[in-house]
């Protein structure tokens, strides 16, 4: 099972993961992505993985991506958190 949500402040715009964040999903996550994107006016655009359980290949391609996009994190536990400093690395490394 996977669930996004999306939580509006006057700050920030918060998308919320729930559940295994792989393939077929990862392409709904792109989609909500894209979506959220519009209409920011000068607000933060914030990914909440607070509440992912796994993260399968296709998912990490998908991090990876959004990471490029300019995505802010939030939420992670520790194995998340480590994984994003590695997508951060090969983020760098392409630049």
């Amino acid at each position: 099972m996977f669930r996004i949500s999306t939580l509006e402040t006057d700050a920030d715009r918060t998308l919320v993961l729930e559940g295994k964040l792989v393939s077929p999903w990862t392409e709904e996550v792109e989609s909500a992505w894209r979506n959220a994107k519009e209409h920011l006016e000068g607000r933060k655009l914030i990914v909440d993985l607070t509440n992912i359980t796994v993260i399968g290949r296709d998912g990490e391609n998908t991090l990876l991506h959004l990471m490029r996009e300019g995505a802010r994190f939030r939420g992670c536990g520790v194995l998340t958190k480590h994984l994003l400093k590695q997508l951060a690395r090969r983020c760098r490394c392409r630049q």
